[in-house]
């Protein structure tokens, strides 16, 4: 009985949470940077014009430009109540567009990428998320870290509920055609070198995509470079036996874990199944595969679902690292000097266990 307990105390908390909402403010009033957004959703789009939790089977395109205040911590965010926003402290959207017409998406797009080095990044966000959660997650996340190229979201149907597991997980599978579009998308408007970035249940999401593409064109798109899956919430075997379908993966293949996630372990108490991708103590399961997974759970705090994003220590160590394909790639055994920790090979996986190491920055990190 103690884990069923200890799984509805958890559930009570999170929904006593006060959830991300959007609000909009003129773009003169903002102090911070502002960071422009396009995304594509399978959400419905309510009357009020914002992006709801139910599903919809038309893919709709937006933009968005999203205001980072200055007056923040790294990997914080801050949301602004209507009516009383402060801009030095809280994340506000300063301007945003729903398309009426796929190409005019496109065209804007295109503009966007050849003024960036045709580079995107495409963030799925993970289970329980509003639409504005994911859509100011991936700005904090590019202006925190500093990535280069163009932001794109996908934010697929959500319930953002605690108790709606079941209802993303079928959402998750509903919304696979989607997020292969808005890869389409943005390879069809220019992008020459595509990231994926994937949270928890958008992980699963993620690789089911990238499975489908395989399995139906032979092999992925070319201009995919790079694939990060943070706090997958795959089970390790469903994932071997996507990772098979897909092939070659597509290099560098970062995954963030931790054994000290809590969110992780709550996941595997509703299924019913145990070895989340997300919360290894080993890659001895991946061993065949060319993965580099990341340990992160030196720098974890509260649920620790999210370290890569809301450690504002690991956030200063990740920002230093200017060529990611170098250090993450196949050459990261040897640069252990841009990644502090112990490095672990179990045949073609690669394990590295970050420590918080005072010389990166002259201080502690985390």
């Amino acid at each position: 009985m103690r884990p069923i307990r200890f799984l509805v105390l958890a559930l009570c908390l999170a929904a006593c949470t006060p959830r991300g909402t959007m609000v909009v403010v003129p773009p003169e009033t903002v102090e911070g940077t502002i960071n422009r957004v396009f995304v594509g959703s399978t959400r419905g789009l309510e009357s009020t014009g914002v992006f709801g939790g139910g599903r919809s089977e038309e893919m709709r395109f937006a933009r968005y430009d999203v205001a980072v205040p200055p007056d923040r911590a790294p990997g914080e965010i801050k949301y602004a109540r209507p009516r009383s926003a402060n801009v030095t402290t809280d994340f506000v959207t300063t301007g945003q567009r729903i398309y009426s017409a796929d190409a005019d998406f496109r065209s804007d797009l295109r503009e966007a990428l050849a003024q960036n080095g045709r580079e995107a990044i495409i963030f799925v966000h993970g289970f329980n998320t509003t639409f504005t959660e994911g859509l100011y997650r991936i700005a904090q996340l590019k202006h925190d870290l500093e990535v280069p190229g163009v932001a794109l979201h996908y934010s697929w149907p959500s319930a953002a509920e605690p108790l709606g597991y079941v209802y993303d997980r079928d959402s998750v599978m509903f919304a696979r055609d989607g997020l292969q579009s808005l890869m389409r998308e943005a390879i069809a408007a220019g992008a020459t070198r595509v990231t994926l970035v994937a949270h928890s249940m958008g992980s699963f999401l993620t690789m089911e995509v990238l499975r489908d593409v395989a399995l139906r064109d032979g092999a992925i798109m070319p201009q995919l470079r790079g694939v990060v899956l943070i706090s997958p919430d795959i089970d390790v075997e469903v994932f071997r036996s996507q990772a098979k379908d897909i092939g070659t993966l597509p290099q560098p293949f970062l995954i963030f874990g931790s054994d000290r996630d809590r969110v992780l372990r709550l996941s595997a108490l509703i299924t019913g199944q145990r070895g989340r991708l997300g919360s290894l103590d080993n890659v001895d399961q991946l061993s065949d595969l060319e993965v580099t997974y990341l340990d992160v759970g030196a720098f974890s705090q509260g649920s620790g679902h999210f370290v890569p994003g809301t450690s504002p220590g690991l956030i200063r160590l990740l920002s230093r690292i200017s060529d990611v394909d170098t250090a993450f790639g196949n050459d990261a055994a040897g640069r252990p000097g841009l990644l502090p920790g112990v490095i672990l090979t179990a045949r073609s996986a690669t394990r590295i266990i970050l420590t918080p190491v005072a010389e990166i920055t002259g201080d502690a990190l985390n």
